[in-house]
């Protein structure tokens, strides 16, 4: 795991000088290894209930992205979603990284900490 969230707790502790509430726009990782982006999920969003826990005021977290896309450099060979689309039918299959988001939405904590 080449990929250290820690950046994650760092730009938002950065944002948090300006005093305004946080929402983090944009954050997922291009993988057809779910059980990886599952753990980058989780590493990733502890990292910013760190954050939160140093006073940062985060009010959202916005996974990229709901669903496998087009990325402009790449076509559909990135695959950010949390859930696969079948290009010929259009059929979306949930992946096991979407039942983990949800969890996690649901408790609004980590599977440990909600356990």
């Amino acid at each position: 795991d080449a990929i250290n969230p820690a950046w994650m707790r760092e730009a938002v502790l950065e944002l948090k000088q300006f005093g305004k509430p946080i929402y983090v726009t944009e954050s997922g990782i291009a993988t057809e290894d779910d059980e990886f982006r599952q753990r980058f999920l989780k590493d990733i969003l502890a990292e910013v209930g760190t954050a939160i826990e140093e006073g940062a005021d985060v009010r959202g977290f916005y996974h990229w992205t709901s669903i496998d896309n087009f990325e402009w450099a790449h076509g559909y060979r990135m695959k950010f979603g949390l859930f696969a689309v079948d290009r010929k039918t259009l059929e979306r299959t949930p992946k096991p990284s979407s039942s983990l988001y949800a969890r996690i939405a649901q408790a609004n904590a980590l599977p440990e900490a909600a356990d």
